[in-house]
């Protein structure tokens, strides 16, 4: 195992007595962030859910901000610009973005656990301009070209 990339954390007044983002079990991926307001999401709202949180995530890093899958699964709660990233330059409060794709309004108290956060190592392009690409076998191929689900058996 890595060891850990520190990333400095400050917490706003209203997030003074909330816990810091954390990962669930020794194996988890994502940390998991929870709200800092409590709010109700009616079906198609969308509200960037503050969490008491600003960062100062190392340069080369982001973080992404990704759905809790049991949030999605059973409320149709989710981030609509999955995953949301967050640049290391950024020193504004950490909101999460969410929307009601289901039907029943959905209320979110100070404290839920409303998203989860993945840091992410990052490499920037240098765009090369070519007049022609390589050829491939897929080619100009696109949306659905390499077979729909039924292909999947």
């Amino acid at each position: 195992m890595r060891d850990p990339v520190s990333v400095a954390v400050k917490r706003l007044p209203h997030g003074l007595d909330l816990p810091l983002p954390n990962y669930a079990t020794a194996g988890a991926a994502g940390m998991d962030a929870v709200s800092a307001e409590d709010v109700t999401l009616e079906p198609g709202a969308r509200h960037a859910v503050a969490t008491g949180l600003s960062l100062a995530i190392p340069e080369g890093f982001e973080i992404q901000v990704r759905p809790r899958s049991g949030l999605a699964l059973k409320h149709g709660i989710t981030v609509p610009n999955t995953p949301g990233t967050i640049d290391s330059d950024y020193r504004g409060e950490l909101k999460v973005i969410l929307i009601n794709h289901g039907s029943e309004p959905f209320s979110i108290a100070r404290g839920d656990r409303v998203a989860q956060l993945v840091l992410a190592p990052v490499v920037q392009a240098a765009w090369n301009e070519v007049s022609e690409l390589d050829d491939t076998d897929r080619g100009t191929g696109g949306f659905g070209s390499t077979g729909g689900h039924a292909r999947l058996g």
